[in-house]
């Protein structure tokens, strides 16, 4: 059974910086392609940015591109988000999720890590 975890989540004044780490267990992400989402109040779930793990491969949404960086750590088995400049729009609840390189529907998803960036 794998599970993510997310941890680094917190409050952080607007331009301030965060940190967030998805790790998983029972198994490893390679040949996976790992994201982040996240959820505002009133809003849908939005993808912010996700890397394929064995080709280092990655993409961010437009409201991220510039800001946020997301990277992989081979001897964490963990995934990244480096969040900079932060913004009050950006308070969300961030959730990782995993999915086969090939597929195009993430299987796993962690439970979540609260983000609130105060103005």
């Amino acid at each position: 059974q794998v599970q993510l975890v997310e941890s680094g989540g917190g409050l952080v004044q607007a331009g301030g910086s965060l940190r967030l780490s998805c790790k998983a267990s029972g198994r490893t992400f390679v040949n996976w392609r790992v994201g982040w989402f996240r959820l505002a109040p009133g809003k849908g779930r939005e993808f912010v940015a996700a890397i394929s793990w064995d080709s280092g491969n990655t993409n961010y949404a437009e409201t991220v591109k510039g800001r946020f960086t997301i990277s992989r750590d081979s001897a964490k088995n963990s995934v990244d988000l480096q969040m900079n400049s932060l913004k009050p729009e950006d308070t969300a609840v961030y959730s990782c999720a995993a999915r086969p390189s090939g597929g195009s529907n993430y299987y796993y998803w962690g439970q979540g890590t609260q983000v609130t960036v105060s103005s």
